[in-house]
């Protein structure tokens, strides 16, 4: 399976996640994330399928893209305190999407997976993705590589929120978000302490956490 693929398998799984009964039924209830609601929740995984979108039919980039780590090192939101102006606007974003409520917002993002099965193919290779919202370029794999992460991890999220299994991914899927979430972990924490909790539970460190 290409990345392609393992995108367009991961949005389907969230989209399929964003239509279970329990989501609905828990729209406005606190999530497991501090100061979110599940649908706010909910918005911001409906908004990594809808992010897409635009990347498909957007003139390809001119600018150089920057590494994938790079990405992360510049992200605004990395690292942010949960009250700082970054994490605020992500889940003042994620409200707004899910303002018009569980169906509304699962009918959208069942049609932009749509449009997206039918365009993401054609894409050439070498595609690039302008990301207006940081003011830099990505390569279009390694754009689908931060959303597939960012559908994973807030998948689980939402599942656990309102509890109910999260969904596995494809190894297509799981091993370039792995990969990411290691290299951030090392990044952050050294390789010490990565292979530490990895390898060595007697003294693993308390926290690896990637982001």
């Amino acid at each position: 399976m290409s990345l392609t693929g393992a995108y367009l398998d991961t949005a389907a799984q969230a989209v399929t996640l964003l239509g279970a009964p329990e989501v609905a039924a828990s729209w406005e209830k606190t999530s497991a994330l501090t100061d979110m609601t599940v649908g706010a929740l909910a918005g911001h995984i409906a908004y990594q399928v809808f992010s897409v979108t635009p990347a498909l039919h957007g003139p390809t980039s001119h600018e150089v893209p920057i590494q994938l780590l790079e990405h992360y090192s510049r992200a605004a939101w990395v690292n942010a305190p949960l009250d700082g102006e970054a994490n605020a606007g992500i889940r003042t974003k994620g409200e707004d999407i899910a303002s018009e409520g569980a169906a509304v917002l699962l009918e959208r993002a069942r049609a932009a997976l749509v449009e997206q099965r039918a365009a993401l193919p054609t894409v050439r290779g070498g595609w690039t993705v302008f990301m207006p919202q940081t003011g830099w370029t990505l390569s279009l794999d390694d754009f689908l590589v931060t959303r597939m992460m960012e559908l994973a991890v807030h998948m689980d999220d939402l599942a656990v929120s309102v509890g109910i299994a999260a969904p596995e991914l494809s190894a297509t899927a799981f091993d370039p978000v792995l990969t990411l979430l290691a290299r951030l972990s090392a990044r952050r924490h050294g390789q010490a302490a990565l292979l530490r909790a990895l390898a060595r539970a007697e003294r693993a460190p308390s926290a690896i956490n990637a982001v």
